[in-house]
């Protein structure tokens, strides 16, 4: 049996630790702090107590995530991300902007626990939109920056979310 990373090897693709031989390469580890929101989301519906962590939680810049990060492949990851174009790299972080006002949205919204509003309504609803934002991110690191996410469609995306929450 093959391993992740024997698998990733044989399609072209590292382990994510350190230079490839084609370069610098992103990192998903960054994604792990909205991976941890979307568990919290879920939790939260359920549990009152994990809405105050919710509301603690903190959006962290990918550079400053790799900045202090002692994980190996840190430098490797930033090297990649100053590599970026422009415009791919202003795609990414309003991407995880609008990941982070899902969040932030999500928290408020189950902290306040209006009428009508259903927590666990708003935790599935968040939580799948923050699952297909992870895995857009996802993508884009994977592809190591090479495609375009789209501003416009990030911006769609939160609109969509916004108008599912105001029913």
């Amino acid at each position: 049996m093959m391993t992740v990373s024997a698998i990733k090897a044989l399609a072209g693709g590292g382990d994510g630790g350190g230079e490839t031989p084609g370069g610098p390469r992103l990192s998903t580890d960054f994604l792990n702090l909205y991976a941890e929101a979307l568990m919290l989301i879920g939790m939260a519906a359920e549990d009152l107590d994990i809405v105050a962590d919710l509301q603690a939680w903190r959006p962290v810049s990918y550079r400053d995530h790799f900045a202090t990060s002692p994980l190996r492949c840190a430098p490797s990851a930033l090297a990649a991300y100053d590599a970026l174009p422009p415009a791919r790299r202003e795609g990414f972080e309003n991407l995880c902007l609008a990941m982070t006002r899902l969040v932030t949205t999500a928290a408020a919204l189950l902290a306040d626990r209006q009428e009508g509003l259903d927590a666990t309504t708003i935790a599935d609803v968040a939580g799948d939109a923050l699952r297909r934002q992870i895995g857009r991110a996802t993508h884009f690191i994977n592809a190591n920056g090479t495609i375009d996410i789209g501003v416009a469609e990030s911006r769609a995306l939160q609109a969509e979310v916004d108008a599912l929450f105001r029913g």
